[in-house]
């Protein structure tokens, strides 16, 4: 699916916020665990440590302050919102869904409200649908949350897995602006890799049992060869073909925001594309790989940090379980909205 913003239509982000548990697990704690050093992990992963959901803590609440914090930039009152899209591979439950709970919990009582799974590439699929949502008229503010508590899926004694991912909610509200916003964006999927990144256990195909949770089928499963080589093969092509289809370079780009994955792939894919590093976001090291939230969490960071200024082409781009892939380019615009 490829889309390019027709002429005069302008959608854009006008707030971002972000949410994180105040828990760090260390890649120190987690290697001594398997009898390693830091440095097993560091060179495989770029990641130092990670943050951690309390027991009491769900998808929900953090997608919940991750809201508050994006309406609250945007200028938006809650009750203006017309639909919350949550991206989350780590819902509170299999239903309701958790945007459910987060449109009850900011009090956005009249926005239709409903989860979005690509896992890692859940925040590109959900920004283009708030796009088309707000682009045909038939929503005027959307807000897009990517929210994961993934610890709860992990199998700790899984060293190809557990390393790697952390918890965490980025958010963003969607509106028309007045200059710039979203100029193009590409989605994909390759259903014939469904294998390579996987939760087996806990849906219709495998309804819980004794037997699934002995053998630890309610946790992530990576054939993590496969998706690192399909990773930075397909991102790199994407990056190409929405860059081309907004008939821009990769030397417009300005920033360059993907989903923190593993640093090698970030670093491999802005590598191939010929995006220097100094235009490269990462925060991969300090987070981990958070799934839905790591592009909202990584955009947030850039705009407080003041390397998001207005008029920059941001490219995003994301691969995830499904196989799912998506990019996105678009011009940055203030926060702050656009009037009312």
């Amino acid at each position: 699916m490829i889309a390019l913003a027709p002429p005069g239509v302008r959608v854009g982000i006008t707030g971002l916020g972000a949410s994180l548990p105040r828990r760090t697990l260390s890649s120190e704690d987690v290697a001594r665990s398997f009898g390693e050093s830091e440095d097993w992990i560091l060179e495989r992963t770029g990641i130092r440590e990670r943050r951690v959901a309390a027991p009491d803590e769900a998808a929900s609440d953090l997608a919940v302050g991750a809201a508050l914090a994006a309406l609250a930039r945007a200028g938006c009152r809650p009750e203006e919102v017309d639909v919350v899209i949550v991206a989350t591979a780590s819902p509170d439950m299999l239903f309701p869904s958790t945007a459910s709970m987060v449109a009850a919990g900011i009090g956005a009582d009249r926005a239709a409200a409903f989860d979005l799974s690509a896992a890692c590439t859940g925040f590109v699929y959900a920004l283009a649908q708030a796009y088309c949502a707000v682009a045909s008229g038939s929503a005027r503010r959307v807000l897009v949350v990517g929210a994961e508590v993934m610890s709860r899926f992990l199998d700790w004694e899984d060293r190809s897995t557990c390393v790697l991912f952390g918890d965490g909610a980025g958010a963003a509200v969607v509106e028309p602006v007045d200059e710039g916003g979203v100029l193009a964006f590409e989605l994909g999927n390759d259903g014939s890799r469904a294998g390579d990144l996987r939760l087996p256990a806990g849906g219709s195909r495998a309804p819980a049992t004794a037997e699934t949770v002995r053998d630890h089928l309610h946790t992530v499963k990576m054939n993590g060869q496969e998706v690192f080589r399909f990773s930075t093969r397909v991102a790199t092509a994407s990056a190409v073909r929405v860059l081309e289809l907004a008939g821009l370079g990769v030397d417009d780009v300005d920033v360059f925001a993907p989903h923190q994955a593993n640093r090698r792939i970030v670093e491999l894919v802005a590598r191939r594309l010929g995006v220097p590093a100094e235009r490269t976001l990462l925060n991969i090291d300090r987070y981990g790989n958070t799934s839905a939230a790591s592009i909202p969490l990584v955009l947030d960071e850039a705009s407080r940090d003041g390397r998001l200024p207005p008029g920059s082409n941001v490219l995003m781009c994301a691969v995830g379980a499904g196989m799912t892939w998506g990019s996105l380019l678009l011009r940055w615009t203030a926060e702050g909205g656009d009037g009312r």
